[in-house]
């Protein structure tokens, strides 16, 4: 009678041995997949056939003024210059005009002819030409630009439906993940490159900032091309490199696709964005502002100035420290700045500020940022500087960008920024590759009008212990980032 017990006994240790094998094996074989290196995939071919026929090059013309008469014909920086300089264009505002052209890329979002570039591929110019894979040629219009962004939409019509591609989701890319930038670099043509995410998450030079940060190959002529992930969905728009040549060292930037697909809806909707504002201005709390203030953590946004508008409306004032914003907890001023921007303008939300001490909520109607901008660039509060004024800064000449600067250097009236006039070839700057005619537009993230902004921004630099500035530099309408040093010699 006591066979059958021990057959079950028998029965029931041998599938705990094998439980025992089994899972010994799948710890020998994870621990071995982590010591592997990470492979590449074998064949990035099958993609690129997939993709390629909805990516675009782009060619653009503008007329401008054509200098006349002999060229050259003294040397740069001769007191004889200025006297020969009407002899080299003497029919003056009367000039002949020549035809300039430009390249960059994009991509077709839709088989109705909707093509995703950036604004200052297309900015100013008379005749947008887009060229597809296959070689064949249409005339593009376009549907409307954000400079915000550096995002334009554009439209060609076409008699049979156009291969395109979606956009995917830029939040669920980590750093590592494989990306591939397709493009017109330097105008050779269609080319494809790969890499990683290096990073994300990137703020520049804008408010609305959410760069992806990749080393693919990105150089002149990819800016508005598409950056996919290995499912061939666009997950950024390649737009500017921080190189000290001019040329790609690794270190590209692709406007995040969560960014780009609410500004591309918005301009195919309205021909133009619609943000949403709030009304105020803000600075990020420090922990001294915080200590201060007798705020527990150095979070929020302080509120510097509340102009007439929705704010201002709504009881806000200023010495308020932001915490929340439409149930949203706010961290600083580039996270409000943003969720305000992406929230729908006439939405009335509840705005949590912290005054005195004691929590206070606000229900604020929101504006439009666009039409508020409008209507502070009527007032004059932003004017250009009545008198030039140049100084040496960094191993550069820089001024203001006056209307006769302009001129002399070919400088479209939409670019704001320091002209640099010229630059001391001992200077690390000349070894980064800045040259007489480029524009600081920016130093640190924070626009620059006159030298004193930009002595400002090296001095709020230097006290945060930082040794370099990052720099804005746009040359022909193309920008890119140039680091600087910044520490003083002793």
């Amino acid at each position: 009678m006591t066979r059958p017990t021990i057959a079950r006994a028998e029965i029931s240790r041998v599938p705990l041995q094998l439980i025992w094998i089994a899972t010994l094996s799948m710890l020998l074989i994870f621990a071995q997949a982590l010591r592997a290196p990470a492979q590449a995939p074998e064949s990035l071919a099958p993609l690129v056939d997939r993709i390629s026929a909805s990516v675009v090059n782009i060619t653009t013309a503008t007329t401008v003024a054509r200098q006349s008469g002999p060229q050259g014909i003294v040397p740069e920086g001769s007191p004889f210059e200025e006297f020969f300089r009407e002899f080299r264009n003497p029919e003056g505002e009367d000039a002949p005009m020549r035809r300039s052209s430009a390249l960059g890329s994009g991509f077709v979002i839709s088989e109705d002819g909707y093509v995703v570039t950036n604004n200052h591929v297309i900015e100013n110019a008379d005749e947008i030409n887009i060229e597809f894979f296959s070689g064949r040629e249409l005339p593009a219009e376009v549907v409307g630009t954000d400079p915000n962004t550096d995002i334009a939409l554009l439209k060609v019509e076409a008699d049979e439906a156009l291969p395109f591609v979606n956009f995917g989701d830029s939040d669920a890319m980590r750093v590592g993940d494989w990306v591939l930038a397709m493009g017109n670099p330097l105008g050779q043509g269609f080319s494809v490159s790969v890499g990683i995410v290096s990073a994300s998450g990137r703020a520049l030079s804008g408010s609305y900032d959410d760069y992806i940060q990749t080393d693919a190959a990105i150089n002149r002529g990819n800016s508005g091309g598409p950056l996919f992930n290995m499912d061939g969905q666009v997950i950024g728009v390649n737009t500017a490199i921080l190189s000290p040549t001019g040329g790609s060292i690794g270190i590209g930037f692709a406007m995040s696709s969560n960014v780009v697909t609410r500004v591309v809806d918005q301009l195919q909707e309205y021909g133009e964005t619609r943000r949403g504002w709030l009304g105020v201005s803000i600075q990020n709390v420090t922990d001294d502002v915080a200590e201060a203030m007798g705020l527990d953590t150095a979070r929020g946004a302080l509120v510097t100035d509340v102009p007439e508008g929705p704010a201002a409306e709504a009881g806000i004032e200023s010495g308020d420290v932001i915490m929340s914003f439409d149930g949203v907890e706010v961290d600083d001023t580039r996270g409000l700045v943003r969720q305000v921007g992406n929230t729908e303008v006439g939405k009335t939300v509840r705005v949590v500020v912290n005054r005195d001490g004691a929590t206070e909520t606000f229900r604020v109607t929101l504006g439009r940022r666009e039409e508020a901008e409008t209507a502070s660039a009527g007032t004059g509060e932003t004017p250009e500087p009545e008198a030039p004024e140049t100084s040496d800064v960094l191993g550069m000449t820089l001024s203001p960008l006056t209307a006769d600067l302009r001129g002399e250097l070919g400088i479209d009236e939409s670019v704001k920024g320091l002209a640099v006039t010229e630059v001391d070839e001992s200077s690390e700057a000349w070894e980064k590759g800045l040259r007489a005619g480029d524009v600081i537009a920016e130093a640190g993230q924070t626009q620059v009008m006159t030298v004193s902004d930009l002595e400002e921004s090296i001095a709020e630099a230097r006290d945060a212990g930082r040794k370099s500035l990052l720099l804005l530099v746009r040359r022909e309408g193309s920008p890119r980032f140039v680091a600087l040093g910044v520490e003083e010699s002793e």
